[in-house]
């Protein structure tokens, strides 16, 4: 006879140690340990995304630049290093942070750590690549922004916070023309110090290894933390932004609203509310839009959390004759929410989605890295008089474990009254930003 395997909710996780020291040029550093495991991954995060920037672009530009040339290799040597020993190195940024991130076997952690060097601590920021890439990113740039979906991007977040919001900013792509290499020297010099940067390391068992990259990172130049905020600058939200675009079969919807940050107290709850609204496959917009009306493919809800700000966002693309009717049916259900208790079942089925999600995040040294990361940007948010919303004290906030533990019990403890409560109180459609790109 055969038998389904029995479904196991988890209660809590166990996570490997964190341990965390500061160096003594202030620079945190945070290594989980991983016995057995074979790979390494150093993930470097400084606040310096784009909102502290005051000129178009110079903070992806100088990230993204970092491995294009040092002062002993070309890009092409460092790439060719990097290869051979088949490492991987990746940068990403957003609003608030930019992030590289080095990943190799333990073998090849040496030769790795010796190109990180090149590629941290000796940028030279070659004027040709500088010249090179600006041209390359302004095309590229320019082709995206003809997609409705990225248009729609750009216009929520100018609705959401104010065009002048240095999160709600959108420059034109002819500002990459302006880009010198002096500017992107300015800003890593001012940016990428021991005091606006934390790192987040996983390491097998080898000490030598962590001497080896204590050492380095000993190196970063020391810095005092920067200060400035965007939330020094209160955002302005416009009710509705339409652009229409001639003939478009299709229409981008945003919708939502500003909230708060993830340490506010109702910032899980709301996970949830968003998660039941469109979080995942059976969620309540995608049986309306998509299996009862067929308007679109997919839709999403999420909460969005930023350092100085959070949002509930509703992003989707319907059949443009179907646009007004879809924006009613994404209120509708916000209605429904506050009106009608959720069912326990479908509620039972939203806790199982989360809580999957967090094991697959969690399935492997590299994705405990990146759920530390959060902890600690979290954390450092928070405020404080060390750094940046609070600096990044190697021991600030609760440990990982206790993050992801507590995320775990706010999602079983959330009621279908809880649910309910919450949507009365966040879900006002007058507090609500609809952006429309292509038939209104």
């Amino acid at each position: 006879m055969k038998r389904q395997p029995e479904i196991v909710v988890p209660k809590s996780v166990a996570l490997p140690a964190v341990e965390a020291l500061t160096l003594p040029n202030g620079l945190p550093v945070h290594l989980v340990r991983t016995p057995g495991q074979e790979v390494a991954r150093v993930s470097l995060v400084w606040a310096a995304g784009s909102a502290v920037q005051s000129q178009p672009f110079v903070a992806s530009s100088t990230l993204n630049l970092l491995a294009e040339g040092s002062e002993a290799l070309t890009a092409h040597e460092i790439a060719e290093r990097l290869d051979f020993v088949g490492s991987y190195f990746d940068v990403s940024i957003d609003r608030d942070f930019a992030v590289a991130t080095f990943c190799s076997l333990g073998k090849f952690f040496g030769p790795t750590l010796e190109m990180m060097g090149e590629i941290v601590l000796r940028p030279a920021f070659p004027e040709d690549e500088v010249a090179l890439y600006a041209r390359k990113r302004m095309e590229r740039l320019a082709m995206e922004r003809s997609k409705p979906a990225v248009k729609a991007r750009e216009l929520f977040s100018a609705a959401l916070f104010g065009d002048s919001h240095p999160y709600g900013i959108s420059s034109p792509e002819s500002e990459y023309l302006k880009l010198r290499r002096e500017d992107v020297r300015a800003f890593f010099e001012r940016f990428y110090g021991a005091g606006n940067c934390f790192a987040v390391c996983s390491l097998g068992d080898d000490a030598g290894q962590r001497e080896a990259l204590l050492e380095l990172l000993a190196q970063v130049p020391r810095s005092r933390p920067i200060t400035d905020s965007p939330s020094l600058i209160t955002p302005r939200s416009d009710p509705r932004r339409v652009l229409e675009i001639p003939g478009a079969v299709q229409s981008a919807v945003r919708a939502g609203r500003l909230l708060f940050p993830r340490g506010h107290e109702d910032f899980v709850g709301m996970q949830v509310v968003a998660t039941i609204l469109g979080g995942y496959f059976g969620s309540r917009l995608i049986q309306n839009l998509r299996e009862e009306r067929g308007y679109t493919y997919g839709v999403m809800a999420a909460m969005v959390n930023l350092r100085a700000a959070g949002y509930l966002a509703i992003a989707t693309e319907v059949a443009a004759e179907a646009t007004g009717d879809a924006v009613e049916q994404i209120f509708a259900e916000m209605e429904r929410l506050k009106r009608e208790l959720v069912a326990e079942d479908e509620l039972e089925n939203v806790r199982r989605s989360m809580l999957g999600e967090v094991m697959r995040i969690l399935d492997g040294p590299f994705g405990i890295v990146d759920v530390v990361i959060e902890n600690i940007q979290v954390s450092g948010a928070a405020g404080g008089a060390d750094g940046v919303g609070g600096g990044w004290n190697a021991h600030c906030g609760c440990s990982a474990r206790d993050y992801i533990n507590d995320f775990i019990r706010q999602i079983e403890a959330t009621t279908p009254e809880r649910v309910r409560d919450l949507a009365r109180k966040y879900l006002d459609r007058a507090a609500f930003t609809a952006v429309i790109v292509g038939k209104e």
